[in-house]
C-alpha cells in the first residue's frame, strides 16, 4: 500500500494592510452641509451679500442692514419654500455631530469633498458659526416663488448665488443650485430661473453646463428708486 502523501505546508497568514482601506477618502476631506437659514444666521449672509456685491462691481446699489434682512427674509409668517428662502452652506473638516433640521419641510443635505489641497480660509474666524465643531460659512443661495402662465406652474427664482472666494470652482456653487432645481422638482414646479451679469463668462459656461439656457432675446426691467417711488403720489 503506498503511503500517503504528506500534508500541505500550512498556508501564511496574511499580514495586516498598513495604508488606508480602499474606500476611505484620500486628499484632504471637507465635510458640507446644506440647510436653511434661520435669523440668526444674518450676519454672515449680509457680510456675503456686501461681498458679492464688491464682486459684482455694484456696491454703490447695496444699502441692506443686518436689521432690514432680518425682518424681511425671516418674518415669523414666513414659510420655507413659500417666501423668501435661504439655502446655507456650511463647511468642517470634521463630521458634522450637531442637529440642525430648523423645518419639518427640508432635512439638511451632509457630503463629504475628497480635495487635493487643503482650503486655506483668511476669513474662517469671521465666518465661523461653531468654534468647537470648526464649522464655518461658505456660501448661500437666496430664492423665492414665482409664477409661469404659459405652464401654469410656479417656479422658484433664485435672486443670489454666492460661494466665497477661497471655495470656488470646488463644486460648491453647483451643490447650492442643484439643491434649489431638486426642491423645485420634489415640489412640482415648472421652472428655476435667475440672471447672470453679461460679462461673468464665468458664471455663463459654469450655468450652461448645469444645463440652463441663456435667453438672449430677454432683458431685465426694473422700476426701483425715485422712478417707483414716484407712483406713490399718483392719483
Amino acid at each position: 500500500m503506498a503511503a500517503a502523501a504528506p500534508p500541505p505546508p500550512p498556508a501564511p497568514v496574511p499580514e495586516p494592510a498598513m495604508g488606508l482601506p480602499e474606500d476611505s477618502p484620500l486628499g484632504h476631506p471637507i465635510f458640507t452641509r446644506i440647510r436653511l437659514a434661520t435669523a440668526s444666521d444674518v450676519p454672515h449672509i449680509h457680510k456675503m451679500i456686501h461681498q458679492m456685491a464688491v464682486f459684482e462691481r455694484l456696491t454703490h446699489l447695496f444699502s441692506a442692514t443686518e436689521s432690514s434682512l432680518t425682518s424681511t427674509l425671516f418674518s415669523p409668517t414666513a414659510k420655507p419654500f413659500y417666501s423668501f428662502t435661504v439655502f446655507l452652506l456650511e463647511v468642517s473638516p470634521n463630521p458634522f455631530t450637531d442637529s440642525v433640521i430648523t423645518d419639518p419641510s427640508f432635512t439638511p443635505l451632509v457630503k463629504v469633498i475628497n480635495l487635493d489641497l487643503p482650503i486655506e480660509d483668511p476669513e474662517k474666524e469671521s465666518f465661523t458659526i461653531n468654534p468647537r465643531n470648526d464649522i464655518s460659512v461658505a456660501g448661500f443661495v437666496l430664492f423665492f416663488p414665482n409664477y409661469s402662465t404659459f405652464l401654469a406652474k410656479p417656479g422658484f427664482y433664485v435672486e443670489d448665488l454666492f460661494v466665497r472666494e477661497c471655495y470656488r470652482r470646488k463644486g460648491f456653487g453647483k451643490m447650492l443650485l442643484s439643491t434649489v432645481a431638486k426642491q423645485a422638482v420634489n415640489m412640482g414646479y415648472g421652472r428655476v430661473e435667475w440672471v447672470v451679469l453679461d460679462w461673468n463668462v464665468n458664471a455663463i459656461k459654469f450655468y450652461e453646463e448645469m444645463g440652463a439656457k441663456i435667453l438672449q432675446e430677454w432683458r431685465v426691467c426694473r422700476l426701483t428708486g425715485d422712478a417707483l417711488e414716484a407712483y406713490g403720489t399718483t392719483d
